[in-house]
């Protein structure tokens, strides 16, 4: 059995499960400097909390070393991605982009998804046209390495959906991250081969994400916290963790009417059949 020291209870995708659910977190940061004080102690309340598989989105060139070298820790329940975020999109993005090509021709079976990728039009449209640009060439990775798409849209995914149905090839798949669009772009969504990505914001009173997700099939929803940030009640403006996804996967147990169990169990299989990461 696979030894890690420091920590009480721990499993690889190749041993046997010990406990009756295991929850997947399909896209949390905890790289990042916001848990460089307790990432031990955030790992070791998931891990306790059933959580065993987390995927790791990158960001930009200053992202891959602190993701990379976590994943070393823990190469068989940590899996990074190499994408370049739209809102790194600015005057030097060819850099960052050109870094992650190399990453992908150096080592490309080492990364599970391109991600994260998308438009993101909240803050600030001045570099719209690169994001497209940037967006359209790392589908083109998604589908040279045979990889899917981890896709970030705010105020933007009839644009991201637009442009994935304008490209017309059905290999190209993955999931629509932190999902905040409505139900009929819920199913175009689906429709075009992406899972929907449900986060804390199903916990928020009268979120919309509810009636989505009451709408569509458990086989089409995958878990994230995308932490640290849309920590879900009632840890809402705290620093989310990959811990609290039980609390979203009892939400949706109440809204699909599913055991708890089901839900583990489903999402996980969603998981490891995108990332192609069997047991």
């Amino acid at each position: 059995m696979h030894a890690l020291t420091g920590y009480r209870c721990y499993h690889t995708i190749s041993e046997p499960l010990l406990v009756a659910m295991i929850f997947t977190d399909t896209h949390t940061h905890i790289y990042l400097e916001e848990f460089d004080t307790d990432r031990d102690l955030v790992i070791q309340r998931a891990l306790d909390a059933g959580v065993r598989y987390f995927f790791f989105p990158n960001i930009d060139g200053t992202s891959v070393t602190p993701m990379l070298d976590l994943c070393k820790r823990f190469p068989e329940n940590f899996f990074p991605m190499a994408g370049l975020h739209p809102t790194s999109v600015t005057e030097n993005y060819r850099e960052d982009l050109k870094k992650t090509v190399r990453m992908l021709e150096e080592d490309p079976s080492r990364y599970c998804a391109i991600g994260e990728v998308g438009i993101d039009l909240y803050w600030d449209k001045t570099f719209q046209a690169e994001q497209e640009e940037v967006f359209l060439f790392q589908m083109e990775l998604a589908l040279k390495y045979d990889l899917p798409l981890v896709i970030h849209t705010r105020n933007a995914i009839d644009i991201a959906l637009d442009m994935i149905a304008t490209r017309k090839d059905p290999r190209l798949k993955g999931v629509f991250h932190c999902f905040g669009g409505n139900l009929s772009q819920a199913q175009k969504a689906i429709g075009l081969g992406f899972y929907i990505g449900v986060g804390g914001i199903i916990t928020f009173k009268n979120s919309g994400l509810q009636k989505i997700v009451q709408s569509i099939s458990m086989e089409n929803i995958l878990l994230e916290t995308d932490s640290p940030y849309l920590a879900p009640v009632p840890h809402r403006g705290e620093r989310n963790e990959s811990s609290y996804i039980p609390i979203i996967a009892e939400k949706i147990s109440e809204i699909k009417q599913e055991t708890l169990e089901t839900v583990a169990r489903i999402t996980t299989e969603n998981a490891m059949k995108l990332f192609k990461k069997g047991e």
